[in-house]
């Protein structure tokens, strides 16, 4: 548990220094954002590092073991992960000036708060796959949605008259850098569709997992109810978009309130018990 915590530490700190990277130029008033081959290296090593972190968290001999602080960690990565690959066909580079300081002030949080709860390794295959799968699901949909936020940001700045004054603000300098919409957009319903495949393994080995252990298919608790909601939600705005050309802000709200569903049915919870109410990583 402690190496875990020094790799999320350095893992923070590697994405700080990228960070700063791109944004003291941009103060500067001198470039915007681009990766070059030693950025690119760098981007790669900081993932690495961040997913060994993880991989010595949740991956104990006795079992998995879970925490909120984790979970979100995990989605984090899982982010990085596909904008790495993302930006290969797509010109993505101003998006590290948001997923960076995201992912080292996460990767912090994970390593000051790694309690969780441990799942034996003699429990079912399918309970490990499952939990597995809603971490995937959990990490495509809370980027998604990080994705959504900066979106609507970028739509407000877009059609606000731009004054003198913003010219010369590092942060509207930030986002006037950031790719177009258009291209923003391609890469949210992309995200979405991975999060909603995702969701529906996620509630398939779910309910595999209910009716081996309770022999019922799908458990009448929060965890399961707002789950098939988000399930529901992403869903829905993917079968809007086919049939009635959703975008813009419908697509916006639907994606947070998919994603704000499935933050009650896992992280929050968890944030109190971890946290809040101070169990221990068995409690």
């Amino acid at each position: 548990m402690s190496a875990s915590i020094v790799f999320h530490g350095l893992a923070a700190i590697a994405y700080a220094i990228l960070a700063l990277s791109l944004w003291l130029p941009i103060q500067k008033h001198q470039r915007s954002p681009h990766l070059d081959r030693t950025f690119r290296t760098g981007l790669f090593i900081a993932i690495m590092i961040h997913g060994f972190g993880l991989l010595l968290a949740i991956n104990l001999p006795q079992g998995l073991y879970i925490g909120w602080a984790s979970a979100l960690s995990a989605g984090l990565w899982l982010g990085m992960v596909v904008f790495w690959f993302e930006s290969l066909y797509l010109r993505l580079d101003s998006l590290l000036l948001i997923l960076l300081p995201t992912a080292s002030v996460v990767s912090l949080i994970a390593a000051l708060f790694p309690h969780g709860i441990l799942v034996p390794a003699e429990h079912s295959h399918w309970l490990r796959y499952h939990l597995l799968i809603a971490i995937a699901a959990y990490g495509l949909a809370g980027v998604a949605a990080l994705h959504a936020i900066l979106i609507t940001i970028l739509d407000r700045q877009l059609h606000r008259p731009v004054q003198r004054a913003d010219e010369q603000n590092t942060w509207y300098r930030a986002l006037d850098s950031m790719p177009p919409l258009m291209v923003q957009e391609k890469l949210l319903f992309r995200l979405t569709r991975m999060a909603f495949i995702a969701l529906t393994f996620t509630v398939i080995t779910g309910a595999a997992v209910s009716l081996h252990l309770t022999h019922t298919v799908l458990p009448l608790d929060h965890k399961t109810l707002f789950t098939v909601l988000s399930w529901l939600t992403f869903g829905g705005l993917l079968l809007g978009r086919h049939i009635r050309g959703w975008r813009g802000r419908i697509a916006l709200r639907w994606t947070l309130v998919g994603f704000g569903f499935l933050f009650l049915a896992y992280s929050g919870s968890r944030f109190v018990l971890d946290v809040i109410l101070q169990r221990g990583p068995f409690g």
